[in-house]
């Protein structure tokens, strides 16, 4: 689809695509506005819904900003445009993690089923059947994450029940931590009445009957008898995205890796749900980086793949609430 200008209804669909980006329990910690002299779009974190307990460097948050941008990007593709990316343009301006700036026309046009996916993706936390995925579909999702600077690995079955191990320590801690169960607790929506942010109870999803897959208990409770549980696949299917280095701009580049392997996974029918309990503490997100007789990479998020149910769809909140107050206005000028 080409468009030969911007007006608000293009831009809203533009906001749009980047809000229905995954964020770290639905906080989506972003804010749009229209630079309308270089029509740019800038994306800046929106730190009043950073996670102080759960998430005290921001990674978390730049991750999920990350997956904005590749989205917006995807957006701005299908829209007729080449998106022109920079990551923390300024410096001097710590909240301004990305710019995209809608240059044209696209040089390399996007392909339909990704801007389809973006409007599809949805976190599945339901059991997925022993179905494995194809090699072809494996190597394209390898090849997603690399386009981005980034890399999807497959750890051998020592190496998952490893990380596996590792997430269900960070579970008991996160449940067992008061600061962090209250956190957590606080964006599980009460009802329909509640903001659009958070976790809907619908989209919480079971526990695992057999106890071997460690799903997060978004609500913390103290009692796992009284959480609802199904049996999940015997081996689960893991894959962790990781980057060479660890600094802010990585955790950027680790989103937009994300947010690609995620849409080529929907494009292709295939569910996913994020296991990064272990990656909110310290010391074991070291032991996930950390395997004998191979170079250090940084992990910056554990995946979970296989066949199932989509799952619902989590709240958004509306394009025209995520722009600032003038961005609408100043595209007409």
């Amino acid at each position: 689809m080409t468009t030969a200008t911007l007006d608000v209804a293009t831009l809203e669909t533009l906001v749009s695509a980047a809000v229905a980006a995954p964020s770290i329990l639905n906080t989506q910690p972003w804010r749009f506005r229209l630079d309308p002299d270089t029509v740019t779009v800038e994306i800046r974190a929106a730190t009043e819904r950073g996670l102080r307990h759960i998430d005290p460097t921001g990674r978390a948050l730049h991750l999920s900003v990350g997956c904005a941008v590749l989205n917006l990007r995807v957006a701005v593709a299908h829209f007729g445009w080449e998106p022109v990316t920079r990551l923390l343009p300024r410096p001097e301006e710590p909240d301004l993690l990305a710019t995209v700036r809608l240059a044209g026309p696209a040089r390399n046009s996007t392909a339909p089923r990704l801007y389809d996916a973006v409007w599809r993706r949805h976190s599945s936390r339901f059991p997925f059947s022993e179905r494995p995925l194809p090699s072809a579909v494996l190597t394209e999702l390898g090849e997603a994450a690399r386009a981005e600077g980034a890399l999807l690995s497959r750890p051998v079955p020592r190496d998952t029940d490893r990380l596996l191990r590792l997430t269900w320590e960070a579970e008991r801690r996160n449940t067992a931590d008061a600061d962090r169960a209250a956190e957590s607790r606080h964006w599980v929506q009460d009802g329909p009445g509640s903001a659009a942010l958070g976790m809907a109870p619908g989209t919480l999803g079971p526990q695992d009957f057999r106890d071997r897959i460690p799903m997060r208990d978004f609500g913390a409770h103290r009692h796992p008898a009284a959480l609802p549980s199904r049996p999940f696949e015997t081996r689960p299917l893991l894959a962790t995205v990781t980057t060479a280095h660890d600094r802010r701009a990585d955790w950027l580049r680790a989103g937009q890796a994300l947010e690609r392997v995620l849409l080529v996974a929907t494009a292709r029918g295939v569910r996913a749900s994020l296991l990064h309990q272990a990656l909110e503490w310290p010391d074991l997100r070291d032991e996930l980086g950390s395997r004998s007789g191979e170079s250090r990479d940084h992990v910056q998020m554990v995946l979970r793949l296989g066949y199932g149910p989509e799952g619902p769809p989590s709240p958004r909140r509306t394009a025209r609430q995520e722009l600032v107050e003038d961005a609408a206005r100043s595209v007409l000028r």
